[in-house]
């Protein structure tokens, strides 16, 4: 046991435990380190989570079966229905007490002497429900206990239903075997901080921690004055971190100067003066991670260089290469930026150039389900949010899948779903479709390990597919079994890893502004993942709110693209011209931000005396652009009134063509420190980001409105001849024009052969007159 206790704070825990052995073991492990810490082992009081996860007592975390990652009805079905829940613990935590809260009901018609809901975690049994009739088919709640000592990194709940309906022989598949498990069923853990090593090799540890599926929180302190190069290094940070969070987000908080508690980033240079911090001496780019002053349990990675340049250089290292570094502290030297991106090259990007394989996006394992109850096979997508799918059939998914055969010919399928719209399904055939002969010359051929190998193209449908599209694969198998025949668990499916989807054959063209692209794929600014073509502008003297707006918003993209922003610029106001030829993101408010003013005849929104007003088209505006073929919208409103408050809490999001260079895009998201969260929250949230869409969107708390004013106009390319049918199609007034050229052309030409052929007539008239 005292080999156990004197296990280092940073080794590695052990895996869930599969068998009562490595739990029994764990536990002593966990009941070692517990009894080392003295009163830390009990639970403490109820405390706020500090930033980056880590806490100076207990705190009590809460989550609901959406945030574990289960965002679907969970419905029990058969004599043996399971659901697993998995739940992850941060590696700077130490579970102290954990419960389970299961919301519940069952099916009247379950024997109680026979059946029960059996609750397990990690393999090992901590509940047993019993059923009984009284409470049958009513809501309830079962608070079940779960000892802290089986509770590791990674970990799964398992509920599963054993169910009977009759003491004779019974149907495994009768519809009265059922159990609904409720949403709202909650895993509540209360954590200790356990504090790590000093070791850059743990990084993206302990700042961002993929076992936490909460938003990410890592604040960021400036020891220098944030200039545009310094933010230019931060911007590069924030991405890299976005890509890291992924679907779950993550924010930004800024100080000047203060050390937050918990888990920060800073950046320094030698002139840096942070209170309570002792900066180790600064000869080039560098990383360390060190103790947080404040906090016993925190740490604070340092940033570090000489200038703001060399800043810049040490943020890129850490973004492209962190598994490289090593030890409390390094140099980097010798660092060389990688070349610069081509378009739509996004790592998390389908490319446009060529076709993409699953095994690409997710593992063989992902691919393949089992049982008559199986999960879905869910493959998500980024597309790039400006293909022009106008008019052709739809993207081609060369669909490669393998499965048991079934027995004899019956209605199973391979169900295909584009997120809720359904594509089609694919018949899943048996392996002797002539029966059980002795000589079958219609036997399929199966692979070594029995199963039977299809190959489909399946075309999915333009409309269904937006910027962050989830491809859902279903399989179906009937159930062979019956009342009195039992139904063996034996049947197995699996997505080929060398399936592809191809959206080469499609061009680039979009009808701009469209928030929809920015908020769901970060376009246009993604067109190029590191950003090399996009500025940001900042008030003169940017605020806190100003800072993190755009470490938020810089980290979306980092999210759609899944690469850091090595090569975004951020600018001033003044320094916006020279900026010309880049897609800019505008961040301010109405005050602070003078090119708000300077552009208000191009943006929808403008200042009216001490309220915001906006600009919308009027009936005179939409009867033009539908002479000329303007772009219109039936789901968005396009002409209305819309208030906005004078109190600071509205955000908007207004998108419109730059007016320093036809073509070019601006996205101005004007927030304040009382709105800020409102923007990134719209953002990082699934319910609220469908809202954003248009050329505005106003955000207030949780109320998402859009509306479709001001110009359009349009990025991309169109080959020649999609380009004049695309024209032709949406504008009434060129059609008709084509078509009055055509008729005095054919007119034309016909008059004059006429004339020619009069005048030959003529002259032969008069010949013979002669």
């Amino acid at each position: 046991m005292s080999t156990l206790c004197a296990r280092r704070p940073d080794a590695p825990l052990v895996r869930a435990p599969a068998r009562a052995a490595t739990a029994v073991l764990l536990a002593a492990a966990l009941a070692c380190a517990m009894g080392a810490t003295g009163a830390a082992a009990q639970p403490g009081p109820v405390a706020a989570p500090a930033a980056g996860g880590a806490a100076a007592s207990a705190s009590v975390r809460e989550l609901n079966l959406t945030q574990l990652g289960i965002d679907y009805a969970v419905q029990l079905r058969g004599i043996s229905g399971t659901i697993g829940i998995p739940f992850n613990v941060r590696a700077d935590e130490l579970v102290t007490a954990a419960s389970f809260k299961l919301n519940y009901a069952y099916s009247p018609s379950l024997i109680p002497e026979l059946s029960h809901l059996k609750v397990t975690v990690n393999d090992v049994l901590v509940a047993t429900l019993p059923v009984n009739r009284a409470d049958a088919g009513k809501p309830q709640t079962a608070e079940i206990p779960i000892d802290r000592r089986l509770i590791t990194e990674f970990n799964r709940i398992n509920v599963q239903l054993v169910g009977h309906y009759t003491r004779e022989c019974e149907d495994p598949a009768h519809t009265s075997l059922w159990a609904h498990i409720d949403a709202s069923s909650a895993l509540k853990l209360t954590v200790a901080p356990l504090k790590l090593a000093n070791d850059l090799a743990k990084l993206p540890l302990p700042f961002f921690d993929r076992r936490d599926v909460q938003r990410a929180r890592i604040p960021f302190v400036f020891g220098t004055a944030a200039a545009g190069p310094v933010l230019e290094a931060a911007g590069v940070v924030s991405s890299w971190f976005g890509a890291l969070a992924d679907y779950r987000g993550a924010t930004f908080p800024v100080s000047g100067g203060d050390l937050p508690t918990g888990h920060a980033v800073v950046f320094v240079t030698p002139e840096s003066s942070i209170p309570g911090l002792a900066l180790p001496a600064i000869q080039g780019p560098g990383l360390a991670v060190v103790d947080n002053p404040r906090d016993a349990a925190g740490k604070l990675l340092l940033v570090m260089g000489r200038t703001p340049a060399d800043l810049r250089t040490a943020a890129a290292a850490l973004a492209l290469n962190s598994q490289a570094f090593a030890g409390a502290a390094a140099a980097v030297t010798a660092f060389q930026e990688p070349p610069a991106r081509k378009p739509y090259d996004a790592p998390r990007w389908v490319p446009s150039d060529r076709a993409l394989q699953f095994g690409e996006l997710t593992t063989a394992a992902d691919l393949s389900v089992s049982g008559y109850n199986p999960d879905v096979v869910r493959v998500n997508l980024q597309l790039p949010p400006d293909l022009f799918t106008w008019r052709s059939r739809g993207i081609p998914l060369d669909l490669r899948y393998r499965y048991t055969p079934r027995v004899r010919p019956d209605q199973s399928t391979l169900n295909v779903n584009v997120n809720e719209n359904f594509v089609g399904g694919l018949p899943l055939r048996s392996a002797n479709p002539a029966g059980d002969r002795w000589w079958n010359p219609l036997a399929v051929k199966l692979m070594p390990d029995g199963t039977l190998a299809e190959h489909k193209e399946v075309i999915l449908p333009p409309l269904a597919m937006g910027p962050r599209s989830q491809l859902r694969l279903h399989y179906y198998f009937e159930p062979v079994g019956g009342r009195c025949v039992p139904q063996l668990d034996n049947v197995r499916g699996a997505i080929d890893p060398t399936s592809t989807i191809d959206v080469s054959g499609f061009p680039h063209f979009i009808a701009m502004p469209e928030l929809a692209a920015y908020a769901n794929g970060g376009f246009p600014f993604s067109r190029m993942a590191d950003l090399s073509e996009t500025a940001v502008i900042l008030p003169t003297q940017p605020d806190s709110a100003d800072t993190e707006t755009y470490l938020g918003l810089l980290g979306q993209i980092g999210r759609s693209t899944g690469y850091p922003a090595l090569r975004v610029k951020v600018g001033t106001p003044s320094e916006a011209v020279q900026l010309a030829d880049k897609d800019l993101l505008v961040i301010g408010n109405l005050q602070s931000q003078p090119l708000f003013t300077q552009w208000a005849d191009k943006m929808p929104l403008k200042r009216n005396g001490a309220a915001p007003e906006i600009k919308l088209g009027s009936w005179i505006d939409n009867t033009i652009d539908f002479v000329i073929g303007a772009r219109t919208r039936e789901d968005l409103p396009g002409s209305m009134q819309i208030a906005i408050t004078g109190d600071g809490r509205d955000a908007v999001l207004a998108g419109f063509e730059s007016p320093l260079r036809g073509g070019r895009s601006v996205v101005a998201a004007i927030t304040g420190p009382d709105s800020k969260e409102a923007l990134l929250n719209t953002l990082m949230t699934p319910e609220l980001l469908k809202r954003v869409q248009g050329s505005m969107t106003i955000m207030r708390d949780t109320q998402v409105n859009s509306v479709l004013g001001g110009d359009t106009y349009y990025v991309g390319r169109l080959p020649p001849i999609a380009w004049v049918q695309w024209n032709l199609s949406r504008s009434p007034l060129m059609l008709a024009g084509l078509v009055l050229v055509l008729a005095l052309l054919g007119a034309a030409v016909s008059y004059a052969g006429l004339q020619l052929r009069a005048r030959k007539r003529l002259s032969v008239g008069s010949a013979k007159t002669k």
